[in-house]
């Protein structure tokens, strides 16, 4: 599929389709099973044009479980998650990350995530440009954006909506920003967009000047369809697209 977005905007790398199946893709990367790797690692894979998938056995790490829809796999962490996102435990358990300041208020966070266990085999990671509509339907999609991008990305998703919170900033890991937490809004009345890749220790597996931008499906079609006549055709975008470097 062919993106006028990703044209519009001058994208670096393509919006990554991210699709739930029971079948395998051929050619995909995977982590071997039980074996420690980063979602991210495997989305920044797809950005350039690899197809990756995951399962239950290999989703890289028990957090990156969750952050695709594999269930709630932290009551399994060593120590407890709440002084993993925190303090640290001691007593020769992970140390802590201190990304909140509190065990309690870690266990608030983990306790308030909208878990979720998909009812399909794998998860998919796909540019874009490679998904055939005729036998493939994405969940959600996600664009990595610059601040200029990111900018009328969320501009375009207030575009045609009520409100001004049509695109939210939370805290989570990201592998939760692209897949777990769009997903809960894909559910919702009002979906909203996701800005994610603030997770500290996930930065390292993008570009210095790179969020993500992750949508359901459906709203990624509006957005495409919103683009005659609106602010992508006037003066003022069309000034700040001009210092964009067109992708390589």
């Amino acid at each position: 599929m062919n993106s006028r977005l990703a044209s519009e905007l001058k994208l670096r790398y393509s919006p990554i389709a991210i699709l739930f199946s029971d079948e395998k893709p051929m050619e995909s990367l995977q982590f071997q099973e039980g074996k420690r790797g980063c979602v991210i690692a495997m989305l920044t894979a797809a950005a350039k044009g690899r197809t990756a998938v995951f399962d239950r056995s290999t989703s890289g790490c028990l957090g990156g479980a969750v952050g695709l829809g594999f269930g709630n796999a932290y009551p399994h962490f060593p120590g407890g998650i709440e002084y993993f996102l925190s303090t640290g435990r001691g007593e020769g358990y992970p140390e802590g990350e201190a990304y909140i300041k509190t065990p309690e208020l870690g266990s608030d966070f983990a306790d308030n995530l909208p878990y979720t266990d998909l009812p399909f085999k794998y998860v998919i990671f796909k540019p874009l440009s490679l998904v055939d509509l005729s036998n493939e339907k994405p969940e959600l999609i996600t664009i990595y954006a610059n601040p200029d991008q990111l900018s009328a990305l969320v501009v375009l998703a207030n575009y045609d909506r009520p409100g001004n919170d049509n695109a939210i900033i939370p805290f989570g890991a990201g592998c939760q920003s692209i897949c777990l937490m769009p997903h809960h809004e894909s559910k919702q009345a009002r979906p909203r967009a996701v800005v994610g890749m603030i997770d500290i220790t996930a930065r390292p597996m993008v570009d210095a000047d790179i969020l993500s931008f992750t949508v359901p499906y459906t709203m990624f079609l509006s957005m495409e369809e919103n683009i005659p006549d609106s602010f992508l055709e006037k003066h003022d975008w069309l000034k700040v697209r001009k210092r964009i470097p067109d992708p390589q």
